[in-house]
């Protein structure tokens, strides 16, 4: 596994050193400042590419941006109902997904890649805002409030926002090397 693999044939035995490993990426960062900016950061990364290199992966078995936009939304809706939860329930069961299994079931090919992405992007766009106003609501004991991830065990919202963040992180990194690779062909 790289450090930021997540698959879900590994998720229980590679939830831990993930989990370390996007902390480590997000440092000392504010959390909610790089949850706030993504939304842009995704803008960018798409901004100028045609569909074919939107729909291009950097290599086989890889993803394309438009793969990774599609995941990142994905991933803001499954946040989003384990934020509620852990602010509306006591410690509740937050279930793990296989995110290879969304992409590919979900978002199989379909029509222009540029118009895909656009339209993923206002999801991810509107979900996000949704998420961010709820954390900058919370109190600090309801950050404090946690749930039971499946994989990674106990997991406050505080720890929840510092993982998406590290997770954005991953991504932004992941688009510009995505980027630069399919725009140089």
């Amino acid at each position: 596994m790289s450090r930021f693999g997540n698959p879900a044939s590994t998720a229980l035995e590679d939830a831990q050193a993930y989990s370390a490993a996007l902390l480590d990426l997000l440092g000392d960062r504010d959390a909610l400042a790089v949850l706030r900016e993504m939304p842009e950061a995704l803008r960018a990364a798409i901004d100028g590419l045609s569909a074919v290199e939107l729909a291009r992966p950097e290599a086989p078995g890889k993803w394309s941006i438009g793969e990774v936009v599609d995941h990142l939304t994905d991933s803001e809706l499954v946040g989003s109902f384990r934020f509620r939860m852990v602010l509306t329930q006591d410690r509740p069961a937050l279930p793990g997904y296989d995110q290879d299994a969304w992409v590919r079931r979900l978002h199989p090919p379909a029509g222009d890649a540029r118009k895909v992405a656009e339209r993923a992007l206002r999801r991810f766009a509107m979900l996000r805002e949704a998420n961010v106003e709820l954390f900058e609501r919370a109190s600090p004991a309801d950050r404090k409030r946690v749930g039971l991830h499946a994989e990674r065990g106990e997991e406050s919202l505080e720890h929840m926002m510092k993982l998406y963040a590290g997770h954005d992180l991953v991504h932004r990194n992941q688009l510009a090397r995505i980027r630069a690779a399919v725009s140089a062909r």
